[in-house]
């Protein structure tokens, strides 16, 4: 593989880390891929990325594995009778940037013994929490810091997503040991231009 590779995860689900992808692999022109999806109704993680961030369809590497019920990986595997490889779980030759979007939390299972975490630490390459600036915040990212940091999974740092909590934002930063890359607001109109210039005002490609 060529160019530099970027995970994004987060610090539980619904937290905005496919719309946060979506911004990153269009400012970087990257290549996205998202390894396990679990549910497809109303659609994809890949196919939102690929209508928020402006890329081109080639640059939408196709899921390892699609998984049709919304819960953890490991279940939703269970459920519709696939077995998970971790041979498939290999990140794919690329030329230029890629970015790579996990599933849920830091600690979701892939398998019945293997967490997202784990598959962070083979892969060895930079990841961007993403968290929420709502209640709760706070212990979130930090549990999920402290998870990639006992595996030696390289944190890049932690981007926010939603309103304003400097205090919040900052504290993690402080006891987590962490960069705080920006804060992505809540956008709306939730679509390409607007989340493309929200996100060059909010963030520095420099730390990318």
């Amino acid at each position: 593989m060529r160019g530099p590779t970027f995970v994004v995860t987060g610090t539980d689900t619904d937290v905005g880390k496919t719309v946060f992808a979506a911004a990153l692999a269009g400012a970087l022109g990257a290549q996205y891929w998202k390894p396990v999806q679990a549910g497809l109704d109303p659609r994809s993680d890949a196919q939102t990325v690929a209508t928020l961030s402006g890329l081109s369809p080639e640059k939408i590497v196709p899921e390892a594995y699609r998984l049709t019920t919304p819960c953890s990986p490991h279940r939703a595997a269970a459920i519709d009778g696939v077995t998970i490889e971790l041979d498939r779980l290999l990140l794919p030759h690329h030329d230029g940037p890629l970015v790579v979007e996990g599933a849920g939390g830091v600690l979701v299972p892939i398998t019945h013994n293997l967490l997202f975490a784990d598959l962070f630490a083979r892969w060895a390459v930079p990841v961007v929490l993403v968290a929420r600036t709502t209640l709760g915040t706070i212990n979130h990212s930090l549990l999920s810091i402290e998870a990639l940091r006992q595996r030696a999974v390289p944190i890049l740092g932690v981007a926010f997503v939603g309103e304003a909590q400097a205090d919040s934002e900052a504290t993690i930063a402080r006891i987590g040991g962490v960069r705080r890359l920006g804060r992505l607001p809540l956008v709306d109109p939730l679509d390409a231009p607007t989340l493309a210039a929200m996100f060059a005002a909010q963030f520095d490609l420099d730390d990318f």
